[in-house]
């Protein structure tokens, strides 16, 4: 699977080049879609090289039309560009905002609306919080939120954390838990190499967030990670 890989890393590296004139295009017209859909097709392509198998359910209970927060646990690297692809929507993401001093790559993450993150400071938080919230509110957008934050070490469902939560509940939209296993044996953290397994991907039915606030945000934040542990085989 190294070779395969470092195939992908180059593939990745020539549709980066590629993408620029179209990502010029784009800013032109203030096209943000089409961006969205070349990231969608590239990891449907990234799945085809790394040779991953899927066992996907609940999927097509998921409304296109409607802004949902997708929260699945997180155990590799793999995760989050798998769950761009699988979710049958347009979505987006909050990151550090280091992320976006990645040449062209960066500047489309932006001009397609992520959200950049300082993680140093609780006010850095709470500002790209209130902007998500916003935008899903005023556009419809929907949000991929991991709530551990990081990738997990053991393979264990870990601590979760509140700002996706938080943004659940100032905007309204339903939490969509998903319960991932198997990418964790494929590339743990810390490995450079995709190893050959099977992934399953289960979504949840929706939980809405009426009737939460701050004052009950850990019933909401229980009630989503006993859902994922359930998926996952897990006790809670």
């Amino acid at each position: 699977m190294k070779v395969r890989t470092i195939l992908l890393f180059l593939i990745y590296v020539v549709i980066v080049l590629c993408v620029i004139p179209v990502l010029l295009l784009c800013l032109l017209v203030r096209a943000r879609n089409p961006l969205l859909a070349i990231g969608k097709w590239a990891m449907r392509l990234s799945r085809r090289l790394l040779g991953l198998h899927l066992d996907v359910s609940g999927v097509e209970a998921i409304d296109p039309k409607r802004s949902y927060i997708f929260m699945p646990n997180h155990l590799s690297f793999l995760d989050g560009p798998m769950m761009f692809m699988l979710i049958p929507q347009p979505v987006r993401v909050i990151l550090k905002k280091q992320v976006f001093r990645i040449p062209v790559v960066g500047p489309g993450m932006k001009f397609v609306e992520f959200v950049p993150v300082d993680r140093k400071g609780a006010k850095g938080g709470k500002a790209s919080i209130e902007r998500a919230a916003w935008l899903m509110r005023e556009k419809g957008y929907s949000f991929l939120v991991f709530p551990e934050g990081t990738r997990s070490r053991d393979g264990q469902l870990q601590r979760f954390r509140r700002g996706g939560f938080f943004l659940a509940v100032e905007s309204g939209a339903p939490i969509v838990p998903i319960s991932i296993k198997g990418t964790f044996e494929m590339m743990p953290r810390g490995s450079f190499f995709v190893r050959k397994g099977r992934i399953r991907v289960v979504f949840h039915p929706a939980v809405a967030v009426e009737g939460y606030q701050a004052e009950n945000l850990a019933d909401l934040i229980d009630k989503v990670r006993m859902i994922i542990q359930t998926g996952l085989g897990e006790e809670g």
